[in-house]
């Protein structure tokens, strides 16, 4: 929970202290995120291992998450500050009457991709409908699958199988396809099977939520804004720095928290992050790291509702506001 000290730490800033505020000054914030650490969450690290947060004045835990983890149920309970987030998760608070709210899009694109072998025709997205098995999860069967047979012939329920996080059953079968992150489980495929997958990005499709969001209470926005927005913007320049600069501490930090993470994995991921523009691309691009729009919550709502994946009376825009992005924080970080 949020221990404060801003009014010290806003007298530093104003008095043009450089380098990072004292550590009685600072606030202190707790970040819960979605899963075991990894590269996809290399940002947050970054800005812990090179003291990005402190120089905005917080001190900053992050607490990963995990099979047995419940940050967000933490959340709601007022025990961490901010939470990794989706987009799909924030309309499903607003229909639980849950008070919370995204204030960041780190992920433009949702690393959600569907995998096929080489060697066996499928040469586009909507070859998969060709294969009579598709691993996936029941969520992705619920939401994506479900866009998926409404906007391309072919798909059908009987294609499904259970994923049990297991590539195994996928390269055993060449007649099937499987869901993972485009950051990762083709690394295991290929490191297991010898082959690399053919590997199709939902969201070059047109399946277009966002993904590693931050997401706090409405009364954290409401009651402590300035601190929103610091750890908006540290974030922000965390994620410039492990993309663009020296990311060798936030690794560490990562395989602290995370013995089992490797260093070709790590790599890997990060790869995949820059090359299909998950962080920086779309709005991202031209006004920074972490932006959102309007417009990209109403068409992704459509798509949902069309779908019935989605009430349509819901309120979606209490989901999310744009106070706190799309400001260019971050930008000259940026290199080639």
């Amino acid at each position: 929970m949020i221990c404060r000290t801003a009014f010290f730490t806003a007298l530093a800033l104003l008095a043009g202290i450089g380098g990072p505020a004292l550590a009685q000054d600072l606030d202190k914030v707790t970040f819960g995120t979605n899963w075991l650490a990894q590269a996809e969450h290399g940002g947050f690290y970054q800005a812990v291992a090179d003291g990005t947060y402190k120089k905005y004045g917080l001190d900053v835990t992050i607490r990963q998450g995990g099979p047995q983890a419940a940050n967000r149920n933490l959340l709601i309970a007022g025990q961490i500050d901010f939470y990794m987030g989706g987009t799909l998760g924030a309309f499903d608070a607003v229909k639980q009457g849950v008070p919370l709210v995204t204030v960041a899009a780190i992920f433009q694109k949702d690393p959600q991709v569907l995998m096929a072998h080489p060697d066996q025709g499928v040469d586009s997205f909507a070859d998969l409908a060709k294969l009579p098995t598709i691993f996936m999860g029941k969520e992705g069967f619920i939401t994506y699958f479900s866009w998926m047979k409404a906007n391309y012939d072919g798909f059908s329920d009987e294609q499904f199988k259970p994923y049990q996080f297991n590539p195994a059953p996928f390269i055993a079968d060449p007649k099937s396809a499987q869901q993972g992150f485009v950051t990762s489980e083709p690394f295991e495929v290929e490191r297991q099977a010898g082959w690399a997958p053919k590997v199709f990005l939902l969201a070059d499709q047109g399946y277009a939520p966002y993904a590693t969001t931050i997401e706090t209470q409405t009364k954290m926005v409401a009651e402590h804004p300035d601190v929103v927005q610091r750890f908006v913007d540290a974030s922000i320049e965390g994620w410039y720095n492990y993309l663009y600069g020296d990311h060798a501490a936030a690794d560490a930090l990562i395989k602290q928290d995370n013995p089992e993470m490797s260093d070709d994995q790590m790599a890997f991921s990060l790869a995949k992050m820059k090359e299909y523009g998950i962080v920086v691309s779309g709005a991202a691009e031209d006004k920074g790291i972490g932006c959102m729009t309007d417009q990209r919550y109403k068409d992704f709502f459509d798509t949902m509702t069309k779908i019935g994946v989605v009430d349509p009376s819901l309120d979606y825009k209490t989901a999310y506001t744009l106070q706190f992005v799309c400001k260019g924080v971050g930008k000259d970080l940026a290199k080639s």
